[in-house]
């Protein structure tokens, strides 16, 4: 079981499209793939067609050691520990429970087996993304191509390094996310040459571009793989897919 966090403390750059639609080709790919929703904005919950207002329990009830049920998502061989906005007051529950940055590795120790684990992290570096941190094998880190997205580059790669120091050794970086890139742009090219330098080889080949198709897939709850899997997005993430699955034969 490959457990990967998909993690930026910068909001905006399209963690939640990445773990929609991953998943969704990594499932299409017959890997069984579970998505734990970790953002209180829910928002891969409802990308992946669950109604989020009708939950009789989430991954809150969970953290906190109830029983919750994983749901089934309108992704073929995808499933869901779902969010609520109920997450958002976890920090303050959590305060005096022991051990309390390792209760996602904890619930997923107890899970059944699954080809791929992909976490979708808040955009900041609380107790919910420090669990996640924890709990995962690696990291992959979405950089949209603006003029601000190397500015907390180096506070992200101290995070990781501070993870890996005291609370998970085996924390690797799986890859980074060239996402949102639009080729007609002079600064995006740019921003893609500073974090190749930056990274070097731990950039993805693959290149998410801008694109309505995938901004417009998660009102209807469906992934771009269900949604329009021949626009430019679709054919991105199913080639961000394979390069996972190759890499980590």
């Amino acid at each position: 079981m490959k457990v990967i966090s998909i993690f930026n403390q910068k909001g905006g750059v399209g963690k939640t499209t990445t773990v929609v639609n991953l998943a969704a080709y990594l499932g299409n790919k017959k890997k069984k793939t579970l998505v734990i929703d970790l953002d209180p904005q829910a928002n891969s919950t409802s990308g992946l067609g669950v109604d989020k207002h009708s939950l009789e329990s989430s991954l809150y009830d969970a953290l906190l050691g109830e029983e919750v049920k994983i749901l089934e998502t309108s992704a073929k061989n995808v499933s869901i520990l779902p969010s609520t906005s109920d997450l958002s007051g976890f920090e303050i529950e959590a305060v005096n429970i022991e051990n309390r940055e390792s209760l996602l590795k904890n619930i997923l120790e107890k899970t059944e087996d699954y080809d791929y684990v992909i976490i979708d992290c808040p955009p900041s570096l609380g107790l919910l993304s420090i669990n996640a941190l924890v709990a995962s094998d690696s990291v992959l880190i979405p950089i949209q191509t603006e003029y601000y997205a190397l500015e907390g580059v180096s506070q992200l790669v101290q995070t990781l390094e501070l993870i890996k120091e005291s609370l998970n050794p085996n924390l690797e970086v799986e890859g980074v996310l060239i996402s949102m890139f639009d080729g007609r742009n002079n600064l995006s090219l740019d921003v893609v040459e500073e974090v190749k330098k930056y990274f070097k080889d731990k950039v993805f080949k693959t290149v998410i571009p801008r694109n309505i198709r995938l901004a417009e897939a998660p009102s209807h709850g469906l992934s771009i793989l269900d949604y329009d899997p021949n626009s430019k997005g679709g054919l991105a993430y199913k080639k961000l897919a394979n390069e996972i699955i190759k890499n980590n034969k």
